[in-house]
């Protein structure tokens, strides 16, 4: 019989300070730090795409557009990566994460995407400031955009080119074929 292997528990300063000398990002839950894998050339596209026009939209503004190298602090003991992120901190708070999400996308590979789905999903909608959480799939056209409305929360579905995503926590809208623009579905995208 073996025994279990102990599981070192690290406190959010630990964490914290580990991750500004690291080289491989985690992500932090609950004493947890979990290595973050790389992504797809599909993957990066459409962050960026979506990132480029958050960042054209808000520029001087006091909300900021993030991508995948801010964490978030989503509760107290749980820090993500988000592939893109809007926030609205007030000035002066820590340089290595933000606690004001307003808009939090994650674009889905076969490795984060029961993790993005119900994990970070969950932890999102419990945070009071986040407005809208969009699920983007790189292997087809799709995105899943969940809206805070009053005490409860609306999913809408985007699946055809000309279809127009609102994103009205920041006032954008970008027609599908815009966030996957460059974006070639016949190259192979794992993780």
């Amino acid at each position: 019989m073996s025994l279990p292997k102990e599981s070192l528990s690290l406190s959010v300063g630990e964490y914290l300070e580990g991750e500004r000398d690291s080289e491989v990002r985690h992500e932090y839950v609950s004493g947890q730090a979990y290595a973050m894998a790389g992504a797809s050339a599909r993957h990066n596209r459409i962050a960026l795409n979506i990132a480029g026009r958050l960042n054209d939209l808000l520029a001087d503004g006091e909300c900021e557009a993030f991508m995948a190298d801010m964490k978030v602090r989503v509760a107290p003991n749980l820090f993500y990566y988000p592939d893109v992120v809007v926030t609205c901190d007030p000035p002066g708070g820590d340089p290595y994460f933000r606690t004001e999400p307003r808009l939090v996308v994650e674009v889905l590979s076969p490795t984060t995407q029961r993790t993005d789905r119900h994990e970070k999903l969950a932890a999102y909608k419990g945070c009071p400031s986040l407005q809208e959480y969009a699920l983007v799939s790189q292997d087809g056209m799709a995105v899943e955009l969940h809206r805070r409305v009053g005490d409860g929360w609306l999913t809408e579905l985007f699946t055809e080119p000309g279809d127009r995503c609102a994103f009205d926590s920041v006032g954008l809208t970008l027609a599908l074929n815009d966030i996957y623009r460059n974006v070639r579905f016949d190259e192979t995208a794992e993780a």
